[in-house]
């Protein structure tokens, strides 16, 4: 019989759901959740009465003051984070020191210094850190990497990448607590780390130098307000005069927003759905980055957050040709949808390969299923499966993984307060590429 490995959770936001979902429904057989933990108490009855309809009994619950409690009490293998990003660090070396592994959403954290403290205490305890990176995972991504892996390109020498955030998807991050810098470290850190993620992956290096400009330019009060465009409330539920604004988020017109954020309101203070014209906004909407790696690949980067529709388009030319990835991730009004699941398959995907002195093909992508992109089911297979099938393209990212991609977005940072070029191993020095 096979052992099941215990797991705790800290952090009962929207994310921590496919957590749930998954330990306690596709992998029950393999994985136990043994608790749960959170600033509120709401959240975590909320997900209890979900677990229950999986037909488990209520999980015990511990808020986060109790965290050392909980360990103590029932001693997972495994702590799993989602919480706010500049809390991460807190519950990794914790959960560390405390004898666990431990698996966390991606940012790894925020800043340079929580970095150094979880490899610290990495060092310091001898446990693992996964990041979970789901892009990785998703086909049309693992296709990529499949093709830089058969050097199509060559030597790589240049990636141009832009990522385009929607009225959709991208303004929640101004309505939420991702819009102060000091909670996310800005779209530069919390998203961006992602598709730096990516890069560093698809050309197996980490990043040397680099530079950044940024603007909070679409966003905010001051903006709106320079557009003659004028706001009385601070948030939207309730707020008669926001029925028409269609950037609108209305938090009790949905179960999941209405459990996890509204009914919590009174015991946490934290308001879901605020005016993404509001003040204060303290991150950036449009971003341009330049960087160069450490195997000299030269890198330009573009983030904005308010565009008609959302998706990418990159590129990576090397000795020996060119390949491209567009991809069209969703075209939506501002205000649709439901906003506490992943995002399902692509809505359209394209490979295209440009071989030097040769035809160019179009590169077929495997179908796919689930949340973005279709990776979220397969990264938790790998993650819950007691068989994970072989992964040859090396998805699973470790701290050093975790760390490579926030250190360049980190660095970005630093470059757009200062002006200056970043050289990253002066924030933290990653090992070598081996």
């Amino acid at each position: 019989m096979t052992t099941r490995k215990r797991y705790a959770l800290v952090g009962a936001g929207a994310r921590a759901g496919m957590y749930v979902q998954a330990t306690m429904e596709t992998y029950r057989d393999s994985c136990e959740l043994a608790a749960l933990c959170d600033l509120s108490q709401t959240r975590m009855d909320w997900y209890n009465a979900q677990i229950q309809a999986y037909g488990a009994a209520p999980l015990p619950t511990f808020k986060a003051g109790d965290f050392d409690k909980m360990i103590e009490t029932v001693r997972p293998d495994v702590v799993i984070v989602t919480t706010m990003d500049a809390t991460h660090h807190l519950y990794i070396t914790r959960a560390m020191e405390l004898g666990c592994d431990a698996i966390t959403e991606k940012p790894m954290t925020t800043d340079e210094t929580k970095a150094r403290a979880i490899f610290d205490a990495i060092a310091r305890t001898g446990k693992s850190l996964r990041v979970t990176f789901n892009y990785r995972y998703a086909p049309a991504f693992t296709r990529f990497r499949a093709l830089m892996m058969e050097g199509v390109v060559g030597q790589p020498l240049n990636v141009d990448f832009s990522w385009m955030l929607d009225t959709h998807h991208g303004a929640d991050y101004f309505r939420r607590w991702h819009r102060e810098k000091h909670n996310s470290g800005g779209l530069m850190v919390h998203k961006a780390t992602h598709h730096f993620d990516l890069v560093n992956w698809w050309i197996d290096s980490y990043p040397q130098d680099v530079f950044a400009l940024g603007d909070l330019k679409f966003y905010g009060e001051a903006n709106a307000e320079a557009r003659g465009e004028h706001y009385s409330y601070q948030r939207y539920t309730g707020v008669p005069e926001a029925e028409d604004d269609p950037f609108a988020l209305f938090l009790d017109r949905n179960e999941a927003l209405k459990g996890l954020y509204l009914d919590a309101e009174a015991e946490t203070g934290y308001l879901r759905d605020r005016n993404v014209f509001g003040a204060p906004v303290t991150i950036e909407d449009t971003m341009c980055v330049t960087a160069r790696y450490r195997s000299g690949v030269l890198m330009s980067y573009n983030l904005i957050a308010y565009c008609p529709w959302e998706g990418l388009k990159v590129a990576i030319t090397g000795t020996k040709g060119r390949i491209e990835l567009d991809i069209i991730e969703a075209v939506e009004q501002a205000g649709s949808g439901d906003l506490t699941a992943s995002k399902g398959p692509f809505k359209q995907a394209r490979i295209r390969a440009f071989p030097m002195f040769q035809a160019p093909y179009e590169v077929d992508i495997p179908a796919a299923r689930g949340g973005h992109g279709g990776g979220d089911p397969v990264m938790l297979a790998q993650i819950f499966s007691p068989n994970p099938p072989e992964d040859p393209y090396k998805r699973a990212a470790s701290h050093i993984d975790g760390a490579a991609s926030i250190l360049l977005g980190i660095s970005a940072n630093h470059s757009m307060r200062t002006g200056q070029l970043i050289h990253v191993d002066d924030l933290l020095k990653l090992p070598e590429k081996v």
